[in-house]
């Protein structure tokens, strides 16, 4: 098992299901990893980004609060399995010599490591998957077209994204 670190390339919007989509993108390989979110985990994720301090301490700030107050740290996240087109994922923290692995969901994880300044690792296969398509669920909730993780076809698809799609989740 290969990890490969990442970075959040942004944020976008899937039209056609009005669900946000955080891009991973390996440091040194030419691929994307697009994960479907939720809206709260996106709107974390965007302030973090922007560097905009919260009011009023969000749920990823508190949990870093609380992972700090115990004496841990978070030492990095792992985006490591596509099963039945969910993604898994865990955070690794240390504290007193030892490691801990907490199962997670990638958006949440995603949110902690930018909270933290932690890195961000991802299985190295997840970005060869299928050639290049994710295939996903097809339940009404999570109905998401197949997606390229090819930088160009990522690319494309976002150029047709409507600017105003985008006014209503503005920060």
């Amino acid at each position: 098992m290969a990890m490969l670190e990442t970075r959040v390339d942004g944020l976008a919007l899937d039209v056609t299901t009005n669900s946000p989509v955080v891009i991973l993108s390996p440091l040194k390989l030419d691929k994307v990893l697009p994960i479907w979110i939720g809206h709260s985990e996106a709107w974390a994720i965007a302030m973090e980004l922007s560097a905009i301090p919260p009011k009023r301490p969000m749920t990823h700030d508190l949990i870093r609060m609380i992972i700090t107050a115990l004496s841990a740290e978070v030492e990095r996240v792992e985006i490591t399995a596509l099963r039945e087109q969910t993604f898994y994922a865990r955070v690794l923290l240390k504290t007193d010599g030892t490691s801990l692995s907490i199962d997670s969901r990638p958006s949440d994880s995603i949110a902690l490591a930018l909270k933290a300044k932690a890195p961000i690792f991802v299985e190295e296969s997840l970005f060869h998957l299928g050639e290049g398509l994710l295939e996903m669920p097809d339940s009404k909730e999570n109905q998401r077209p197949p997606f390229s993780n090819n930088p160009e076809s990522l690319k494309d698809r976002l150029k047709r994204i409507n600017p105003e799609d985008f006014g209503k989740y503005s920060l």
